[in-house]
Formats: structure tokens, sequence, C-alpha cells
């Protein structure tokens, strides 16, 4: 039995006696409600006995207040489950597109947790993720970025992030994907124990379908979506940390 509770903008879903932890942040304006456009991927954790945090908000141009603020509201959730088992369960931080850089963010470096699980990272400028913003700037000459901007997040990430234990998911068929870039400022910090792994799909893999999910349940190609959720899962629970 699976019990809900939502605790100021985190979904918690607890399994009776979990066995581990995952702090989840999604993408852009994919992540109102994490608890349905994660459905599938949550599912399968607590299938597997892990509890699952989702965080929910609606991104802004400061990133980093936004990984404080995540950040904060973890720990507070994080507090009130392991009071309810009596334990500290293994934590695992998992981010999806813009959430690895707000996971990557965290005022703790990491240090909090057991390991990161960066999917499809993305660390675009605000021109690129926003086209309407480009077209805009350009027309009433004005330039806005986010902060950090991607090269001041990945100097962040070399100088501060701490957690030497990251396991990167990258889908074949993904031309927003950014983890090569994050490998390689990781590799560059002292000890590093990151690995990164290629697996068939594209950005939206672990995102659930909704509706349409319902209505072609017995589609060829939800089922191969469900296959790719899956071995996500596998990637995840089975990683030696």
């Amino acid at each position: 039995m699976t019990t809900f509770k939502r605790i100021s903008e985190v979904s918690c879903q607890w399994p009776s006696r979990p066995i581990g932890l995952i702090e989840l942040i999604g993408g852009s304006y994919i992540s109102i409600k994490p608890e349905v456009t994660y459905k599938r991927l949550i599912s399968g954790f607590l299938q597997r006995n892990f509890a699952v945090h989702s965080w929910s908000y609606i991104p802004n141009f400061d990133h980093q207040l936004q990984a404080n603020y995540a950040w904060k509201q973890f720990r507070q959730s994080r507090k009130i489950l392991e009071k309810r088992v009596g334990l500290k369960p293994k934590l695992i931080k998992l981010g999806h597109s813009l959430g690895c850089k707000l996971h990557l963010l965290a005022p703790d470096g990491g240090s909090n947790c057991d390991g990161l699980v960066a999917i499809s990272f993305n660390n675009f400028n605000a021109n690129k993720s926003i086209p309407l913003l480009r077209k805009m700037s350009q027309k009433l000459n004005f330039q806005t970025e986010f902060s950090p901007s991607p090269t001041e997040t990945l100097n962040l990430i070399r100088e501060h992030y701490q957690q030497k234990n990251n396991l990167l998911i990258k889908f074949k068929n993904d031309n927003l994907d950014q983890n090569d870039l994050l490998l390689k400022s990781l590799m560059e910090r002292p000890s590093d124990k990151s690995k990164i792994i290629s697996i068939d799909g594209n950005h939206l893999t672990p995102v659930s379908l909704g509706i349409k999910e319902k209505l072609l349940k017995s589609n060829f190609h939800t089922s191969l979506k469900y296959e790719k959720i899956d071995l996500i899962i596998d990637q995840v629970t089975h990683w030696k940390i």
C-alpha cells in the first residue's frame, strides 16, 4: 500500500517500508504536477519499494533561487519520512532536463545524498530555450539570461559540486541532451566516479502520456515507451553506489 502526502510543493509517495528515496525534479513546464507527468516512472520506483518525492514548479530565470527552494522543501519532506519509518533510507536525487541543473545547484553541493541520476541534462541559454524571447530581445534590444548562465553553471559544478557518484543517462534520439558537457565538467574534479550510459529513446521518453496513454494501452509504441521507462528504473534501482 502506498501513502500519498503533499508537503508544500513536494508530492510524497511512500511504500510501507521503503528501502530508498528518490527526489525527483522534472523538466520545464511538465513539472507542474509531476505525480501525473512522471506517473509511470514514479510507479516503477514505488513497485521496487522506493519512496518518491517529486517537486512541483514553474520555471523562471533565477535557477539558483529555485534550486535552493527545492532543496529546502526536499529536506523538510525527507525529515518527515525519516521520522515516519524510523531510519534514513538511501537517497538518490533524480533530475530530468532542467531538473538536473536544479539538483546540481543545490546549496549542499550534493553532499547529503548517495548519488545523482541526470537524465537528458539541459543547460541551454535563455534565447535557445525560449524562442519567443530571442525574437522579443532582438526587436526591443534587451538581453535576458538564466541565473546562473550555462557557462557559470558548468563552472559552479567544477568548483562547488561535491557528489562523486553521478549516473548520466542520455537517449540516442535526443538533440536537447547535454550530458557529454556535464560529464566533462564532472570529470575535471578530483576522485570523480561519474559514468554515462546511452539508451534508446528521446528527450520525452521519461514522461508519461496522460490521457493518450490510457486510450492507447495496447498500442505497440506505448508498449515500447514503457519498456524504455522500465529500463531507466532498472538502471537507477540497481546502481551500485
